[in-house]
């Protein structure tokens, strides 16, 4: 290639995300019995409940507990906080009731397998039991060893299993009164587990996923990730559906036992609980309130009530001298990234958030690819610019190198890939043609293609898990052709296999997930070009309005893609090219593209490196704010106000004792449309935002109510 909380008309809550895993916002649990009644739970005590499927949300808060897990049953609803106590409440009511279990260290799961019976796992290995709905426990743990225990599920009223870190699964056939360990293998810590009828299913950190049925051995999923899988659910076995990472979810539908089957969905943060019934599907993140639903059976996704996503391009370095596509992940570590700007090197160790210049390549120079190598960390190999362009390596974290290969290559692209499948072996595409390969960890190179009459070669992609097939993009500026070849010896014949009218082939991005699949982009075109038959033909996926430029694949799911352009801006989908969502981008020209996971994209631009912010604003109908803690004189109700209003309102009250308080909506007709509050309160002055846009216009009245004393105002909604 050459070349406050109050509000006055609806309750936003913007929540912005760091994208780094500090669980201080956002929700741990979600949960629902019959798709319409549904409930999540999170740090600092937050709650939001729907009654109606999801499309409204209530937000409450429950002061100095860090909500673990939350389940429901019937009309009932249990939930766990880190202080080991069991709140429990009902569907009717947001009265959180406290039951001791007898310890005082974290309570991370529960569940109940009739209204009486209802078991919580632990810290510790604490397990306890519960045959009053939740009100006192007893220990019920024979068999278990002192392990955090994060996760337990039952099939019915005897077979249970419980799961906890560094792989210890117990199963129980007589109620929980004793544990036998099942024998797995793996050591990962287990995060989440579903007891089916016909079948188990357990979740783990880095990718670990396991199944089986309730009569054969364990099948081991090689998820090709190494994010966390934090949730599991489905209403079978064959009907397993996951969560995690930066919030992919996937399921083994239609025997799809690789799991190899991604939902679309538009949450980019931390997915770490799912749950389904019945086809009706919600998912929450620990990292915002955003609570996203399906409606048919994880097809497609969508984010609830109105909550709304904006994506922002953060500067995380300023440098100079960029070029081609430096970024590398760590071999070993999946929060620390590599990345070179001219001849610097530069390393993060949180997720692209800081950087730290950490060597430099001998001689100066403008890198274009680098590469830190999984057989030993301590040797990287580099394409650089000089007179003549070079290879250079060096075996000892970049103190010094050694130059390999002098031959002059691209202007702007990337002309050296490690083979992904077997990280010995390098491949060099220079100017002019000729394949090279090295199999000794770049040490030595070899021409392996009788010097195939490449021009500029610009991007070299090598198959997943195939590595005899391999892609080469190639172009020259003004030649009006950019070309794509393919490999299916090893780079020692090539076929020319697509040609586009523009000059250059500057990036091609494929997946783990699915070999057939590629995509392309072109300079100076628009296009972005898609494969699904492995390269065999190749069609236009999406127009974009800029020139392209560098793109990737999200590492952990294949329907995020992130196209780049020579400039500006970003082009993102999460629903394989269907639609792409814009984003502004500064740093002058733009080189690399990264996307380890849904909510971690890097952009290596000419003149610095950005990191993906993402942020999510989240309706609620209903939030409660106590405005002022000193005890009032009188128990007042204040018109609310604006009146008349649409769609939402706000209402004050003075409750000058502790007590329970109900507040409540009536129509005309005396019905109850809507309960406000319903619950304990401390004395104080209160404001609470109302909501809606669900009813018709008309007058309506709201009632609040304490043991001495009921006040009601009329209101009017007009719309």
């Amino acid at each position: 290639m050459k070349k406050n909380l109050k509000i006055s008309f609806l309750l936003i809550f913007a929540l912005f995300l760091n994208l780094n895993y500090s669980y201080s916002q956002g929700f741990n649990s979600v949960h629902t019995s019959d798709g319409i009644f549904v409930i999540a739970a999170g740090n600092q005590g937050n709650i939001f409940r729907s009654g109606n499927s999801g499309n409204t949300w209530a937000k409450y808060t429950e002061p100095s507990v860090n909500f673990k897990s939350v389940f429901t049953r019937s009309n009932n609803i249990w939930l766990t906080g880190d202080n080991g106590i069991v709140y429990k409440s009902n569907t009717g009511t947001t009265v959180l009731t406290p039951y001791n279990t007898g310890v005082t260290t974290s309570i991370n799961s529960v569940h109940f397998t009739t209204d009486l019976t209802g078991y919580v796992c632990g810290d510790n290995g604490a397990i306890y039991k519960s045959v009053d709905g939740g009100v006192t426990w007893n220990l019920s743990n024979t068999g278990i060893v002192s392990e955090q225990l994060n996760s337990i599920s039952f099939k019915d009223v005897n077979n249970g299993v419980v799961v906890g870190n560094n792989g210890k699964v117990y199963l129980t056939a007589n109620a929980g009164v004793t544990w036998t360990p099942e024998v797995v293998t793996t050591t990962k810590n287990l995060l989440d587990v579903k007891y089916y009828s016909d079948g188990l299913g357990i979740a783990g950190e880095y990718g670990t996923l396991m199944f089986r049925s309730t009569v054969s051995a364990w099948n081991y999923v090689d998820t090709k990730v190494n994010t966390d899988i934090r949730g599991i659910t489905g209403d079978s076995f064959n009907d397993i559906h996951v969560c995690g990472g930066g919030g992919f979810i996937r399921n083994n539908a239609n025997s799809n036992y690789k799991f190899l089957k991604f939902e679309p969905n538009p949450m980019m943060a931390n997915l770490v609980d799912i749950v389904y019934f019945s086809g009706i599907g919600f998912a929450v993140s620990s990292m915002n309130n955003a609570i996203i639903r399906s409606t048919n059976g994880g097809t497609s996704w969508e984010l609830t009530a109105g909550a709304t996503r904006s994506l922002t391009w953060v500067s995380k370095l300023s440098a100079s001298s960029g070029i081609g596509n430096n970024l590398c992940m760590h071999p070993n570590n999946r929060d620390a990234v590599f990345v070179v700007y001219g001849s610097t090197v530069y390393v993060s160790r949180n997720r692209g958030d800081n950087w730290t210049n950490i060597a430099s390549v001998t001689g100066g120079g403008q890198a274009h690819s680098f590469y830190v190598s999984p057989v030993d960390t301590n040797i990287w190999v580099v394409a650089i610019t000089g007179s003549p362009d070079k290879i250079k390596r060096s075996t000892n974290y970049g103190s010094t190198w050694t130059d390999v290969l002098a031959m002059n290559f691209s202007n702007y692209g990337q002309p050296l890939e490690m083979d992904q499948n077997n990280p010995s072996n390098y491949y060099f595409t220079p100017d002019g043609g000729g394949f090279y390969r090295s199999t000794d960890n770049g040490a030595s190179f070899t021409e392996i293609s009788g010097n195939f009459p490449f021009r500029s070669p610009c991007d070299i992609v090598v198959m997943w898990d195939s590595s005899s097939v391999i892609y080469v993009g190639d172009g020259v500026t003004g030649s009006g052709q950019a070309k794509i070849f393919k490999s299916t010896n090893g780079g020692v014949n090539w076929l020319d296999k697509y040609t586009v009218t523009s000059s250059e082939t500057p990036s091609l991005c494929n997946t783990v997930f699915d070999k057939s699949v590629c995509y392309s982009t072109e300079w100076g075109g628009s296009g972005f070009y898609k494969t699904v038959d492995y390269a065999e033909s190749w069609t236009l996926t999406g127009t974009t309005g800029s020139s392209g430029w560098g793109s990737d694949m999200c590492h952990e799911d294949p329907t995020v893609v992130l196209k780049g352009t020579y400039g500006s801006p970003t082009y993102l989908t999460t629903n394989s090219g269907a639609n792409f969502t814009s984003t502004s981008l500064g740093g002058g020209c733009g080189a690399g593209i990264m996307v380890p996971e849904r909510g971690y994209l890097l952009a290596m631009q000419c003149s610095g490196l950005f990191k993906m912010k993402i942020d999510y604003t989240v309706i609620t109908d209903i939030n409660i704010n106590l405005n002022n803690a000193s005890v009032p004189e009188d128990f007042n109700l204040y018109q609310n106000f604006p009146n008349p209003f649409n769609p939402s309102t706000s209402i004050k009250f003075d409750i000058p004792n502790s007590g329970n308080v109900s507040l409540k909506i009536y129509d005309q007709r005396g019905i109850e449309v809507n309960s406000l509050i319903e619950g304990f309160k401390n004395a104080g002055s209160y404001e609470v935002s109302f909501n809606a846009s669900e009813l018709p216009s008309g007058v309506y009245f709201y009632k609040l109510s304490t043991k001495e004393n009921t006040i009601a105002k009329k209101m009017l909604l007009v719309k």
